[in-house]
């Protein structure tokens, strides 16, 4: 089973996508389940994780309705607003669709770096653990020792790390993020996605750029909690999806067989909990 566990859907005229703007350029545009399929055939990819690319319910249930349409997708991470007090009930409700596989909120783009630690939002991420969904922690550099104390808080939420929270490849930096993933992968049980890193390094990327950070994502995680997606179709700010996972595969090559087999798919079955 080969799984993308990072690609999104949307249709500008739903109007909940603040940070999709003109600015944006070519992803400025609907993308939708046709456009994708031709790609996941060509690279022999079974099926897909769809992530949410809006702070609102409405964007929730507008991917679960294509979940229901389209059977590549085989989960859907969806979002909840953590602070309101309904959102442990409206958790339940979304969880009974067997297509909601996780929830993310918008954690990069929230001011305080420490708003995932507030005591309100622990009945939100205790009902995540008694519903079994997965948390997709969408951070930054600067998130990462607050979200090793709230994983530490937690330690049965099953938590992916995003787009390897996002280091700074196109300003070659180095020092923290590598210490505080290090970290991360020792002290928790936390999985990591190599998704969005060629966004990261920018539209003159190599795949030399990328190696240090994959290498030290393959050093510290190691090859059972490493999570290969595409992130299209934002991954095409900076490439083709073919390239991304040509990229990948070249980054991998020191490894096993089974050990590509596992990021490229059966690590998703697992961490998502997928019925295949």
């Amino acid at each position: 089973m080969k799984i993308d566990a990072h690609q999104h859907f949307w249709r500008l005229d739903r109007g909940d996508y603040g940070w999709l703007t003109p600015q944006m350029g070519p992803i400025f545009r609907d993308f939708a389940p046709e456009h994708l399929a031709p790609l996941l055939a060509q690279l022999g990819i079974d099926g897909t994780i769809l992530v949410q690319a809006a702070p609102t319910i409405a964007e929730t249930e507008y991917l679960l309705s294509l979940a229901e349409r389209h059977s590549f997708i085989k989960g859907v991470v969806g979002w909840v607003d953590f602070e309101s007090k309904g959102a442990p009930q409206e958790i339940t409700r979304l969880a009974k669709n067997p297509a909601l596989v996780g929830l993310r909120p918008m954690i990069q783009d929230i001011p305080d770096p420490n708003w995932m630690l507030r005591p309100d939002l622990t009945p939100a991420f205790e009902m995540m653990i008694a519903e079994d969904l997965t948390f997709d922690a969408l951070t930054l550099p600067r998130h990462l020792k607050a979200l090793q104390q709230l994983l530490l808080r937690h330690p049965n939420l099953r938590t992916i790390i995003d787009h390897g929270s996002k280091p700074q490849i196109a300003e070659q930096a180095t020092g923290e993020w590598f210490d505080d993933m290090a970290e991360l992968a020792e002290t928790t049980d936390a999985s990591c996605k190599l998704s969005g890193l060629v966004t990261e390094a920018g539209k003159n990327w190599s795949v030399e750029d990328l190696r240090p950070y994959v290498e030290h994502l393959i050093a510290t995680f190691g090859p059972d909690r490493l999570i290969w997606g595409s992130d299209w179709p934002v991954c095409t700010l900076a490439a083709t999806y073919q390239d991304w996972h040509s990229a990948t595969q070249t980054l991998l090559s020191a490894m096993t067989q089974p050990e590509v087999d596992a990021i490229f798919g059966l690590n998703a079955v697992t961490a998502y909990r997928l019925d295949c």
